[in-house]
């Protein structure tokens, strides 16, 4: 779980000023657009790496063209038609700039590598209105490798690491925020019982033995920090569900070291519904039903 904090708070550091808007179902395939004003959400990498729809690009243009406040989503750009009117139309993919390493890659649910993510939603675009657009989301940040199938053992470790991983992120964010701008005052009032319970298990490898007593024993300190990420993530609408979409952020940039993450979340809506309710989000937390509280995530 270490490798999952130094990873996702170094990218959340240029999240911390990102924000979003828009969005779309859930897990068939995989990651897409979304995304509000970050700051808050130390789990989301730039979602405009990956948000779809919801991504709001303003074209760098004159004062006098009618572009300048006419707003497209990624993969698109504006043009004025012959009546002078702005449009959006799907962006060339070789207008797009070339990749500066891998870590700009990123792979599609068509095994395919894409040298950036304004080259897939590029790509994307030109497919609107075909099956096979409405199928081809994002997958994952990186290019295509292999990922090894997620066995049942195994998918029952994965919410063992998740939980002590949140715990410690808010943790890390309360004793960040000198500035108050990473938690709210309440958010803050509740990580703080946590941050100075002197029974807190401190972040760092631990047994998966360990993680499950310490869950039993202080079973009370991972309530607040499982509804927090949702509320993090619930973001486009706020409705209490969680789309494909909203949940892009959060698993595009585990999949690659996590494998069990795609399982572990389409396990997650257990009505197949393409949406996970918050009901279902605490349940895959193994967070009591009585203990689910909608006034924990705002």
């Amino acid at each position: 779980m270490r490798v999952w904090i130094v990873f996702l708070l170094c990218l959340a550091g240029q999240a911390f000023t990102a924000s979003i808007t828009e969005e779309e179902p859930i897990i068939d395939d995989v990651g897409e657009e979304a995304q509000p004003e970050v700051g808050v959400n130390p789990v989301q990498v730039e979602t405009g790496d990956f948000d779809e729809a919801i991504d709001v690009e303003e074209e760098e243009v004159t004062a006098e063209s009618p572009c300048l406040n006419h707003h497209c989503k990624k993969g698109k750009v504006c043009e004025v038609d012959e009546e002078n009117t702005p449009m959006c139309v799907c962006q060339d993919p070789t207008t797009c700039s070339g990749a500066v390493g891998e870590f700009e890659h990123v792979c599609a649910t068509d095994n395919t590598t894409y040298d950036s993510s304004c080259h897939f939603f590029a790509h994307k675009c030109s497919l609107e209105g075909t099956k096979k657009g409405h199928k081809l989301h994002l997958d994952y940040i990186g290019p295509c490798k292999f990922i090894e199938a997620c066995m049942d053992a195994e998918l029952n470790e994965f919410p063992l690491r998740m939980r002590d991983w949140l715990k410690n992120v808010l943790v890390t964010l309360y004793e960040r925020d000198e500035e108050n701008n990473l938690l709210t005052e309440k958010q803050k009032l509740r990580v703080r019982k946590i941050y100075e319970n002197e029974k807190r298990l401190q972040a760092g490898e631990h047994s998966l033995d360990l993680l499950a007593h310490d869950f039993e024993k202080n079973y009370n300190m991972y309530i607040f920090p499982v509804h927090w990420q949702f509320g993090q993530l619930d973001q486009h609408p706020v409705d209490g569900f969680l789309s494909h979409t909203e949940l892009a952020p959060l698993r595009a940039p585990l999949i690659p070291m996590e494998h069990c993450t795609t399982r572990f979340f389409e396990q997650c809506d257990a009505d197949n519904d393409k949406y996970i309710a918050l009901e279902e989000w605490a349940n895959c937390f193994s967070i009591k039903e009585q203990d689910v509280d909608q006034d924990l995530v705002i």
